[in-house]
């Protein structure tokens, strides 16, 4: 059960406001105006506060909730700059474009891909009947040395599923003039990933009377999950 104890604002405004931070490409300082505009006053710092204590509990029962995600792994590693030095987000993604894990690290080589591998593995388990990856020579060496039997392929334009997930995080770096440490990092985009995760409802795969339920049904759980019930802001 989340505890909202020593804080003067309700539930529903603290986790509406989460939910606007992880879902869209807005600063601290949006969102003060966001609920300013509904006669919320409430300063970007203490938003900032919120999203530090609460997301991580947020996700982690959102985790909980989730279904099985897709038995084909798709996975790439981009570079992001964290205080200046060059750094690897690896990110891996199911079939239906769900983020399945990231992971943040100083190098791009095998000991980096045997980790993120691992992580997924024991996340999962032998669920992959297919992993897909770019030609980086880091992937076929980490998963022989793990003896992974799972079919690999690196076939040209396999991946483009994994490459065009990182667009969201690119968007969110910019907001947020980039990251300011590997933990900032590693903890905010896995926060950001399962949040993403729970609201995406694949629309253009769906009728429009599916989506608004599937849609409806995501916010109720969202509701339970923060303990919140329906935002009581005036319009």
């Amino acid at each position: 059960m989340r505890t909202y104890k020593r804080h003067r604002y309700p539930p529903q405004i603290i986790s509406h406001s989460i939910w606007l931070y992880h879902r869209f490409t807005l600063s601290f300082r949006d969102i003060e105006e966001i609920l300013a505009s509904r006669g919320v006053v409430v300063s970007y710092e203490t938003i900032r506060q919120w999203c530090l204590k609460f997301t991580p509990t947020y996700t982690k029962s959102l985790k909980r909730r989730q279904g099985q995600l897709g038995d084909q792994w798709f996975l790439d590693e981009v570079f992001i700059k964290i205080n200046g030095k060059q750094h690897y987000l690896w990110r891996a993604v199911d079939q239906d474009n769900n983020e399945l894990d990231i992971l943040v690290t100083k190098k791009r080589d095998k000991k980096s891909a045997l980790k993120f591998f691992r992580k997924l593995f024991k996340i999962y388990g032998t669920a992959a009947n297919r992993i897909v990856t770019d030609k980086l020579k880091s992937y076929p060496a980490a998963l022989r040395e793990m003896g992974c039997q799972v079919p690999h392929d690196t076939a040209r334009y396999q991946n483009n599923i994994a490459e065009n997930s990182h667009q969201k995080t690119r968007q969110q770096q910019r907001q947020m003039r980039q990251f300011k440490s590997v933990h900032h990092a590693q903890r905010f985009l896995s926060c950001h990933g399962v949040i993403n995760n729970h609201f995406r409802q694949q629309r253009h795969l769906l009728k429009a009377r599916h989506y608004r339920f599937f849609r409806d049904r995501a916010f109720d759980e969202w509701a339970e999950v923060t303990c919140a019930q329906n935002l009581g802001i005036a319009a």
